[in-house]
C-alpha cells in the first residue's frame, strides 16, 4: 500500500513539473476585457493556448478544442492556472471566465427555491460563457466551438453543470472541482469528471451527487480526495494541485490531443484516490 502511495507520488511530482516546464516556456496567457453591451456588463478572460498549437491551427492543420474555466465565489478567474495549463498542453483553447463582479449581489442560500436560491447566478453563468463564446470566434476562428469541455470550482462547477443541461449538444466534457447545489446531468454522451473535498465546512447538497448506479451507468468518475474545498484552486498546496492534474491527465488521456502517452488507470467511479496529505 505504501509503495502505490508513494509511486502515485512520484507520478504527480513527474506531471506537476512537466506542467510548470511547458507552463513556463510554451503556454501563453493573456488577459481580455469585453463588455456586454446587452446587458451592460464587463466579462473579463484569462485566454491560455500552448503556442506550437495555435500555430498549427492558425496554418489549418488543427482545430483548437475549447475549455471554459468557471471560478467559484470569491476566487478569481486567474487563479485556476494550474487547471488551465493542464488543457492548455494537450492543445486546448482555454477560456478562463470572470463570473462574477463586485456590483454582483451576493449569493443566498433559500431553501425551497431552484438550486438553493441561486438560479439566477447559473443564467448569469450561462449567458457569459455564451457571450465569451461569440467573442472568441473572429479571434480564434479554428477552434471547436461544438464539443465544448467546461470545468469549474465550487459555484463555477455548478454553473459548468447548469450550462450543460441547457446546451447537451454544445458539451462534450464537464470536470467539477466539489460544486455543491446543481445536480448531475445523467447522459451516458456526456463524460465528466467530479473531484469532491473532505471539509466540514462545505457539505454537498442532498440529491447532486448520483448513486453509485447511476455512475457506473452513464460513466461518470467521482474521485474523492483528502483535500479541502478551498485547495482546488492555485491558493492550495503543491501535492494537491498536482494530485489533480495528474488524475485530470489520465481523464482527457482517451481524447489523442496530447503529446503524453495516456496513462493506464482503472476507471474511476466514486474512487478515493489515495492521494496524498502532507
Amino acid at each position: 500500500m505504501r509503495r502505490g502511495a508513494s509511486v502515485l507520488a512520484c507520478v504527480c511530482a513527474l506531471i506537476g513539473v512537466y506542467y510548470v516546464a511547458i507552463s513556463k516556456w510554451g503556454i501563453h496567457h493573456e488577459t481580455l476585457r469585453f463588455f456586454d453591451e446587452a446587458r451592460q456588463r464587463p466579462v473579463a478572460v484569462d485566454i491560455a493556448e500552448r503556442l506550437d498549437y495555435e500555430m498549427k491551427a492558425n496554418a489549418g492543420y488543427w482545430k483548437l478544442p475549447i475549455a471554459i474555466i468557471s471560478n467559484g465565489n470569491t476566487v478569481k478567474n486567474t487563479e485556476y492556472s494550474f487547471l488551465a495549463n493542464v488543457f492548455a498542453a494537450r492543445g486546448y483553447l482555454v477560456a478562463s471566465i470572470q463570473q462574477d463582479i463586485p456590483s454582483d449581489p451576493p449569493l443566498m442560500t433559500k431553501v425551497g427555491l431552484p438550486y438553493v436560491g441561486r438560479l439566477a447566478v447559473y443564467e448569469k453563468g450561462e449567458a457569459n460563457i455564451l457571450f465569451v463564446l461569440q467573442q472568441l470566434k473572429p479571434l480564434h476562428p479554428n477552434a471547436d466551438y461544438d464539443h465544448l469541455t467546461l470545468v469549474g470550482h465550487s459555484n463555477g462547477g455548478d454553473t459548468a453543470m447548469y450550462f450543460a443541461k441547457q446546451h447537451p449538444r454544445l458539451v462534450s466534457k464537464v470536470v467539477t472541482l466539489d460544486n455543491l447545489r446543481v445536480p448531475f446531468v445523467l447522459s451516458d454522451k456526456l463524460k465528466i469528471l467530479s473531484f469532491r473535498s473532505k471539509d466540514p465546512q462545505f457539505k454537498t447538497d442532498p440529491g447532486v451527487l448520483p448513486t453509485v448506479q447511476q455512475a457506473k451507468t452513464d460513466g461518470i468518475d467521482i474521485v474523492q480526495t483528502p483535500y479541502q474545498h478551498t485547495w482546488m484552486c492555485d491558493r492550495g498546496p503543491d501535492f494537491a494541485k498536482e494530485s489533480i492534474e495528474a488524475t485530470l491527465d489520465r481523464f482527457l488521456g482517451g481524447d489523442n490531443s496530447s503529446d503524453l502517452a495516456p496513462v493506464d488507470t482503472d476507471h474511476l467511479i466514486i474512487a478515493n484516490t489515495g492521494m496524498p496529505l502532507p
